[in-house]
């Protein structure tokens, strides 16, 4: 194999090799309050609540789901914006 070719090889290599770490990398996410469908919340859905699809309503104040981060606070709802900390029913 001449130099060239040894070249474009190891080229190619390292490309694939960064795009396969790339693809394995998660993107970052926050918890965003008030964006969630009744019982399709992530957790956090008040007192006498367990934990995961247990809000009751349709973008319940309290409840938070699992948003792409920097997503939240535009995300837009009948009930107003997502929020990044609990909002009030």
């Amino acid at each position: 194999m001449n130099r060239t070719a040894s070249a474009a090889f190891a080229a190619i290599f390292a490309l694939s090799a960064g795009a396969a770490m790339a693809a394995d990398k998660k993107p970052e996410m926050e918890k965003c309050y008030g964006v969630s469908k009744a019982a399709q919340n992530d957790c956090k859905a008040g007192a006498g609540t367990s934990c995961a699809g247990t809000s009751k309503v349709d973008y319940q104040g309290d409840a938070w789901k699992h948003v792409a981060k920097g997503t939240c606070v535009t995300m837009k709802t009948p009930k107003g914006m997502g929020s990044l900390t609990p909002k009030a029913m």
